[in-house]
């Protein structure tokens, strides 16, 4: 008895733990899943794709693209691409991870590939940098972030037909901010603050420059070759 009981105990910190790391995640996926959801409701999609867009492609930027392609009329071969181009950074995010869940299963590994995102990948890089990824703890993160950004779609949904506008609630806001603060708690080094500026520089030149489906993954192309050498030079 004295056994099963710890081992609830230890269960249950283990989602506590868990659950704080997400919490920050949880509360910025609530607002853009709204913001996704009104989008959808407005743009004709039905209840049941809208909420199985957020089930099973799980992407921010991705679903509200999508959502404004099919809102114009656009066809389902040209919204595929774009929403692949657009997340052409995730196959960057899963390279930078992978070393860290080498020896787990090849579902496990599918499925964290499945829910990771631009927040979760800075949690999980966060967390991997302090210790060894956790399975348990790391799907619950996951899991608890997915489920925000589902309820978030199903509220949004459901109220969509009250809100007429959805930029006076600067709901957009809510994912930037929200990821800035995940990638300031990953800056401990002089190097890292230059690489994470030189990129954002970069980054928002390329866009103004017109590069709006590859500005993401070529500043941050160049900014992790920049750090690659930075660290390189240091070592010799």
């Amino acid at each position: 008895i004295m056994r099963k009981s710890i081992r609830n105990q230890d269960r249950l910190k283990g989602w506590w733990s868990a659950g704080a790391q997400a919490l920050p995640i949880m509360l910025g996926y609530l607002p853009i899943g709204f913001a996704y959801g009104v989008l959808a409701q407005k743009a004709g999609l039905s209840p049941f794709s809208t909420v199985l867009m957020s089930m099973i492609v799980f992407a921010g930027s991705a679903q509200l693209i999508s959502v404004e392609l099919f809102a114009l009329g656009m066809g389902p071969v040209s919204i595929i691409l774009t929403t692949f181009m657009v997340n052409l950074r995730h196959l960057l995010m899963s390279a930078s991870l992978s070393p860290h869940v080498e020896r787990w299963g090849k579902g496990e590994q599918a499925g964290f590939a499945f829910e990771l995102t631009d927040e979760t990948f800075a949690l999980h890089s966060l967390r991997a940098a302090q210790e060894e990824l956790d399975r348990k703890k790391t799907f619950i993160v996951n899991i608890l972030a997915h489920s925000a950004w589902i309820l978030g779609t199903v509220l949004g949904f459901m109220l969509g037909g009250q809100i007429l506008e959805t930029e006076p609630l600067a709901l957009d806001y809510a994912l930037p901010a929200m990821f800035i603060a995940l990638l300031v708690m990953q800056l401990n080094t002089k190097p890292q603050v230059v690489v994470a500026l030189l990129s954002g520089m970069l980054s928002v030149g390329l866009y103004m420059l017109g590069l709006q489906r590859w500005y993401v993954i070529i500043a941050t192309i160049i900014g992790a070759s920049l750090g690659v050498w930075i660290e390189q030079w240091k070592k010799t």
